[in-house]
């Protein structure tokens, strides 16, 4: 293309990326012109012509706008007069209506205050002011006790805790007046509630176990005034004493609207006297328990508002004096249960005094008292250690412990008349079988009780001391009239039964420990008769008697030659005796204890006492062999000199009779050849 343009355009072109090339180019194709040779000669006066051409239409138009912009500015002239104008009338209108703007400013700022004051009325009035149906609510007998009485209630109260902030204020007659207002609306509230619990207490089912729980929450309320609380459960509590007494004597006497053929009165088993007890105590426990249950579903089932109450009962009414620094839920329903059970407690001791004083058996007695101190121990865990009903029972428990120990004494009184003689084969007496019969009856009906086990043993002693020790006593006083052994005998039949009888149970060490030093002592007794016995029908007794000063030096042995029982004739005599005692020996000895109920004892008192005597039959044995040894020795060296002639010649003429003229030494044990290995076998 480029050979086509003049030689002139060739040399205005400096380069192809020049962007005015790229520009006028482009322009030229967007005219669609032809490459033409005519084209191109006239092509610069042509596109000369287009611009003034352009520059020309330009300027038409700006004709144009400068004649629009004439209008305008004449047009803004008006305008700006007229708004000098309007800006002089608002000038003067301003100047006439400022007072009226002025007011009407200050009428607007008292508006907004007068409409704010109104709010914080409305506020007030509705924080601090009960309306009137409200107030009808909360004191007006014809209205329910409901949710909304207790709504009401507990705004009123909020309302009397808030004006202790208008309290603080400097003007406090608005606070005062407001607190005055909410304490009698308050005060009557309580009020109608607490005539209303006393109402409902008058016909309140405790054996409904959907108690109203508008009831509940009454009592919690009440609690916030202890006057009016406790007045509600002094009243509550006559109520359901003058109950339960009419419930107890029902049950004593039957209902004449029952018709149930299986629940017969208590009394018709009157004249037994511990099932009649046992009836009224059980039926006391019962009672309670169920009147225990009742009031803990009626007061402890919220037992920490209760509590509350109370706190802020004592801060409403602090002249009002309560016990302990805090509530106890637990401690107070105990001692509502036990001031609703007074009346029961009163008649129950009444007709259990009566059962006990017209009983004359004292293990009877004896087994009431045990009942009564099981049912007071249960009822002790229920209701705590101080109430009536645990003072009625400590007090019966005594009664009857009192009446026990004047039977028994009755009945001692009659044993020791009755025990003048012991019997003839030193058996034990029937008294005291009879006496442990009956001790042994007391014993299990104390082992069952619910005495605690470190005061067991001392709580039966006082009984051990009014049963068994007189009759005991009685029987010593009898053994000390009889002969030995009978004596020991029959003190050990007795006392081996008692202990016997008291061993079974843990509760009688310390007695049986008295028991055993008796025991013991008519043991030591019978062991050394028998020893006696053996000493002395075994012709053992003169040798012992005769050896036991002399020690085992010569000079003692040297003696024992010269002693009587130790002549030949006399040696002789008792070795025979003892020859004729020991095949029947144990025999005879047993024959001496066959009153002795125990024949295991009788046999192992007579065996220490062989065993003894076989001592004592080894120790005589021994100084004879001693001496035998020691004059065979001086014989074997010659020493049986002339200063011993005259001596050995008169001590021996059991030697001289049985030798001849020989002068020879005879052994003593040749005259009593007996050993104490066939002593022991004899006695085994």
């Amino acid at each position: 293309m480029s050979q086509d343009y003049p030689g002139d355009f060739d040399d205005n072109i400096t380069s192809v990326a020049d962007s005015e090339i790229r520009d006028a180019l482009r322009l030229l194709d967007l005219k669609k012109v032809q490459n033409t040779p005519d084209l191109r000669r006239s092509l610069r006066h042509d596109l000369q012509k287009g611009v003034i051409d352009c520059n020309g239409s330009i300027i038409q138009e700006f004709g144009q706008v400068a004649e629009q912009l004439k209008r305008i500015g004449s047009t803004i002239s008006s305008l700006n007069a007229c708004c000098d104008d309007m800006r002089r009338q608002v000038a003067a209108a301003r100047q006439e209506n400022a007072p009226v703007l002025d007011e009407a400013s200050a009428l607007l700022t008292q508006k907004e205050d007068v409409e704010q004051k109104q709010q914080l009325l409305n506020a007030f009035n509705k924080h601090f002011v009960l309306p009137e149906d409200e107030i009808a609510v909360l004191t007006s007998t014809t209205e329910a006790i409901d949710a909304h009485f207790f709504a009401v209630l507990d705004r009123t109260k909020q309302i009397h805790a808030d004006c202790q902030v208008l309290l603080g204020s400097e003007n406090q007659r608005l606070g005062l007046e407001l607190m005055e207002q909410s304490s009698r609306q308050l005060n009557s509230g309580y009020q109608k509630l607490f005539r209303w619990v006393q109402k409902e207490f008058k016909t309140l089912d405790l054996e409904n176990p959907q108690i109203d729980s508008f009831v509940r929450r009454s009592l919690r309320t009440l609690a916030e005034r202890p006057a009016l609380f406790e007045n509600c459960l002094d009243s509550f509590s006559d109520n359901r004493k003058h109950s339960l007494t009419d419930s107890f004597y029902t049950a004593l006497t039957g209902s004449p609207a029952s018709h149930d053929p299986t629940m017969k009165p208590i009394e018709f088993h009157a004249h037994d006297t511990l099932r009649y007890t046992g009836d009224i105590l059980a039926w006391a426990h019962s009672t309670t328990v169920s009147e225990r249950e009742s009031l803990e579903s009626l007061f402890v089932s919220e037992g920490n508002d209760m509590a509350k109450g109370i706190r802020a009962g004592r801060q409403s009414e602090p002249w009002f004096a309560m016990d302990g620094e805090s509530f106890d839920g637990r401690k107070a329903l105990n001692d509502l249960v036990n001031r609703n059970m007074a009346g029961v407690a009163r008649a129950l001791r009444q007709r259990v005094e009566q059962a006990v004083q017209g009983q004359d058996d004292s293990l009877t007695v004896y087994r009431v008292a045990n009942l009564i101190s099981f049912y007071r121990v249960t009822l002790a865990k229920l209701l705590g250690p101080v109430s009536s009903l645990m003072e009625t029972l400590s007090a019966l428990e005594e009664f009857t412990m009192r009446q026990f120990e004047a039977l028994q004494s009755d009945h001692t009184a009659t044993v020791q008349a009755e025990l003048t003689q012991a019997p003839t084969d030193q058996s034990v007496p029937e008294v005291l079988n009879e006496t442990l019969t009956q001790l042994r009856a007391l014993m299990k009906s104390y082992d069952s009780s619910l005495t605690p086990a470190e005061s067991r043993e001392e709580g039966f002693k006082p009984i051990l001391l009014q049963t068994l020790k007189p009759v005991l006593d009685a029987c010593h006083s009898l053994a000390n009239d009889l002969e030995t052994p009978a004596s020991d005998i029959f003190l050990l039949n007795c006392y081996t039964s008692a202990r016997t009888t008291l061993q079974s149970f843990d509760f009688t060490q310390s007695f049986i420990e008295q028991i055993d030093t008796v025991v013991e002592s008519s043991t030591c007794n019978l062991i050394e008769y028998q020893h006696a016995f053996f000493l002395h029908v075994s012709g053992l007794h003169p040798l012992l008697t005769a050896l036991t000063p002399l020690t085992d030096s010569d000079v003692d042995l040297k003696q024992v030659h010269q002693l009587p029982p130790f002549q030949s004739a006399a040696l002789t005599e008792a070795s025979q005796t003892l020859d004729e005692f020991l095949p029947s020996a144990l025999m005879d000895a047993l024959e001496n204890l066959k009153q002795l109920k125990d024949t295991k004892l009788a046999g192992d008192f007579t065996s220490e006492a062989a065993d003894r005597f076989c001592e004592d039959f080894e120790f005589v044995e021994a100084r004879l062999a001693a001496v035998d040894e020691m004059f065979a020795a001086k014989e074997d060296r010659g020493e049986m000199s002339s200063d011993n002639e005259e001596e050995e010649r008169g001590s021996r003429d059991r030697a001289e009779v049985q030798q001849g003229e020989k002068n020879e030494w005879v052994p003593l044990r040749s005259y009593y050849p007996r050993t104490s290995g066939e002593i022991r076998v004899l006695l085994s």
